[in-house]
């Protein structure tokens, strides 16, 4: 065998292309490690993972979420994107619920109130970022959440079709005639969930070739060699339920096997090739995270190929291993999963384990690392009351990060391939990796190597809001045109982009919070033919992944019944509290900064009209009109050019016209740049912010040409609802606490200096409660934890 070293991803190409020039016989090789180096470097990958409160919602409920984002490879958080953008979907794909929330360092928290009309279902949260919109929308994080409408009665649950489905994978993609092959399963009711089952493989006769059953979560694996001249059926049988026949996959005459035998220490792969060549090269080539680990090649010999792979050489997680034929096209590939040791250790404890009504609750925590020591880490915790309707979630951020991330479909329970370090859990881990496998690229892409396009920036400083502008004469896009993007306000909000040849533009905003209207508009004194389309921010990509039918079983009425009730006592006593949020930490000032003079109207003699307080008392500029009015400014050099911008409540005003017009009663500002400016592409002659007292642009008509809309920027912050009962009074307060989530916080942090303590209090909700405490320190170590206790009265 030749062997090629695994090359380090943090290489550059070149330096790669130096070490295979030392070794001759490895110049074949090369262009597949240096086209896949090339694609990984202008492709970064970014990660999404998404802390809710719970799992399942009544409608009038509000979803609280933790994002944390991270890199494709060392899942170290990142702040590549300042936004992230939060979907509900139904099961239409249809969003119900969105929303943009801010990130920093990689990381940022948010909540959606879920609407009291929305019907019940199993509906979809995603997370993603705009960088993320350029690739598939399967790598953006899903979770399925439960709604029930109390007001709505379930519609009964049709069971067509047969009770559960199975679907069989060849090991390394291929079933070929004559070549025993393993073949992977895996079976699902209706519910997604792995069923427990016997089946086995008949041929046209009849005949059993081979018997089955899954060992864990529906999935296992057997092994037979196919005949290319029988056919093949699967018949399983799950408990009283009719039995289901299913077809294998294709039987090929000629092609390519292979098999993967875990020895400890080593890897051994055999490849197998049928009418395929019996001699040449094949090659070997694995990936870890997109990181190189190994790259071999072996010349077959009557057609079959060995190679071994030391697993030290592997990274941990989810390893690519794919075979090439000696024409360098990949004709077999699998996955292999090598349990991470680096976990984050969290260790979360209430005070107590059962506590009367309104109690406080006091819970210590820490984040450790493998070796014991503590350590800095990025946290989030939610405490809820369990029952038949509430169940724990099963979605955590390590198992997220190491494998449903880089997964096909749902993980049924993720956590249990990493910490259970059993021989039945490796094989588990082996079948899921079977059946579930898949890449983030397409091979014919990355050894084309074609320089990759994207459509989508990221956003590295705030919201990209993108529109487009047309040219209303021609129906032709408008290249070359300056645009304005204000949001109407006491704030000064203005942002400005020039289009490209095909009419794109793109409004780098900062610190734009909170829901409201914007209006975008070019200077209409000069281009008044043109029309601009302000796009949704949000993916209209969907993933192929569908969600398990909706069905409430009778044991959850009471259970829903009580959180019914208490959803409705808290919006009904409790409306105004869950309704607060914080104030957006934003600098006052406008854009420009600190104005060259501020005139406070109200410190002078107020006039009836703008135009004598223009003449009388802004000694920066100068009013000329013929036929129209308009306005130079003054500095220290003279006269500027043209008019200045002109802004009413942050909105640009580009008739003077109207600004003469405004009503100086309405007025309690106006701030002053007598020197030219430049914002972005725009150039101003000069600035003159208005500012009235309503922020409400003073009844100004605006220009018919500029567009006027709803848009909501970044989301504000509420404010998590949580009473304190530290007196009698308050403990004997009748306002009824009938809270299901006693405590969320987004926000927490670990150090190394000791256990941290937090605290909350109980409702009057009796019942069994669960802590669910998650994160992430800076160099990537994810985990999670959970604690219980109970409330009696």
């Amino acid at each position: 065998m030749k062997q090629l070293p695994g090359v380090s991803g943090s290489l550059i190409c070149g330096a790669m292309a130096l070490l295979f020039s030392l070794h001759s016989s490895a110049q074949s090789v090369n262009p597949i490690q240096s086209s896949f180096n090339q694609y990984r470097q202008n492709a970064p990958v970014e990660k999404v993972f998404a802390h809710t409160d719970k799992g399942a919602y009544l409608t009038g409920e509000i979803i609280w979420f933790k994002l944390y984002v991270v890199d494709g490879t060392w899942h170290k958080p990142l702040a590549l994107s300042r936004v992230a953008y939060v979907d509900v979907l139904d099961n239409n794909s249809v969003p119900v619920m969105q929303t943009k929330v801010e990130l920093k360092n990689g990381s940022g928290y948010g909540s959606v109130y879920i609407p009291v009309t929305l019907s019940n279902g199993n509906y979809k949260l995603r997370a993603y970022t705009n960088w993320m919109k350029n690739f598939s929308a399967d790598y953006y994080f899903e979770k399925q959440l439960t709604i029930v409408n109390p007001q709505i009665s379930p519609a009964a649950y049709a069971t067509q079709g047969p009770a559960y489905d199975i679907q069989f994978f060849p090991e390394g993609g291929n079933l070929v005639n004559g070549v025993a092959t393993k073949v992977a399963f895996k079976a699902v009711g209706r519910d997604g969930v792995g069923i427990d089952f016997t089946g086995a493989v008949i041929d046209q006769k009849n005949d059993t070739v081979a018997r089955f059953k899954p060992l864990k979560f529906g999935m296992g694996s057997f092994t037979f060699t196919p005949d290319a001249a029988n056919t093949y059926r699967a018949v399983i049988k799950s408990g009283n339920a009719p039995a289901v026949t299913a077809n294998l996959p294709a039987i090929n005459s000629n092609g390519y096997t292979m098999h993967l035998t875990d020895n400890g220490s080593q890897l051994t792969v055999n490849v197998s090739s049928v009418n395929a060549g019996s001699d040449g090269d094949v090659y070997l080539f694995v990936h870890t995270g997109q990181q190189v680990q190994a790259v071999k090649y072996v010349s077959l010999s009557n057609g079959s190929a060995k190679f071994t792979i030391d697993k030290n050489q592997l990274g941990e997680g989810i390893s690519h291993i794919t075979i090439f034929d000696a024409s360098r096209r990949p004709v077999c590939e699998r996955l292999y999963f090598k349990r991470p040791t680096k976990l984050l250790a969290i260790d979360a404890a209430p005070d107590k384990q059962q506590y009367g009504s309104r109690k406080k609750v006091s819970v210590a925590y820490s984040a450790k690392d493998n070796a014991g020591n503590m350590q800095n880490a990025d946290l989030s915790m939610a405490v809820y009351r369990l029952d038949n309707f509430q169940k724990q979630d099963a979605m955590d951020i390590a198992g997220y990060f190491w494998l449903s991330s880089d997964l096909k479909g749902n993980i049924e329970s993720p956590g249990y391939y990493l910490k259970d370090n059993s021989a039945d859990a490796a094989e588990a881990a082996d079948n899921l990796m079977l059946t579930q496998g898949w890449r983030r690229f397409q091979w014919s892409d990355v050894l084309s190597n074609k320089q990759p396009s994207f459509s989508f920036l990221p956003e590295l400083d705030g919201h990209l809001v993108v529109g487009k502008i047309v040219n209303t004469a021609t129906n032709t896009p408008g290249g070359d045109v300056v645009a304005y993007f204000a949001v109407p306000g006491k704030r000064v909000q203005v942002f400005t982009a020039r289009s490209d040849s095909t009419g794109k533009l793109l409004f780098n905003t900062k610190d734009f919070y909170g829901p409201g209207e914007i209006v975008v508009q070019t200077n209409t004194e000069h281009d008044s033919t043109y029309r601009i389309d302000v796009q949704s921010p949000f993916s209209e990509q969907y993933s192929k992944n569908t969600l398990p039918p909706f069905m409430v079983s009778p044991d959850m009425q009471q259970s829903l019944e009580k959180s019914s009730l208490g959803m409705q006592v808290l919006n009904l006593y409790s409306g105004s509290s869950i309704k607060k949020y914080r104030d957006a930490p934003v600098d006052s000032n406008g854009f420009f900064g600190k104005p060259y003079k501020s005139y406070k109207l109200d410190d002078y003699t107020r006039f009836t009209t703008m135009e004598e307080v223009l003449r009388e008392y802004i000694h920066e500029l100068w009013v000329n009109h013929d036929k129209h009015y308009h306005i130079k400014m003054i500095n220290e050099a003279g006269f500027l050019d043209d008019d200045p911008l002109v802004m009413l409540d942050g909105v640009p005003v580009f008739s003077m016209d109207k600004i003469v017009g405004l009503d100086p009663l309405k007025i309690r500002r106006l701030d002053v740049v007598r020197d030219r400016y430049y914002w972005g592409p725009a150039e101003a002659e000069g600035i003159l912010s208005y500012t009235s007292y309503k922020g409400d642009l003073a009844g100004l008509d605006m220009d018919p040409h500029a567009v006027v809309l709803d848009y909501e920027g970044l989301q504000l912050q509420r404010v998590f609802y949580a009473p304190v009962y530290d007196t009698d009074e308050q403990v004997a307060s009748r306002l009824p606490d009938f809270r299901n989530v006693l405590y969320w916080s987004p926000s927490l942090n670990s150090n190394k200096q000791g256990k941290k303590e937090v605290s909350f209090f109980t409702g009057d909700q009796e019942g069994q409660y669960i802590g669910v405490i998650q994160g992430i320190t800076a160099d990537g170590t994810a985990g999670s934890q959970v604690f219980n206790f109970e409330v009696k009265k």
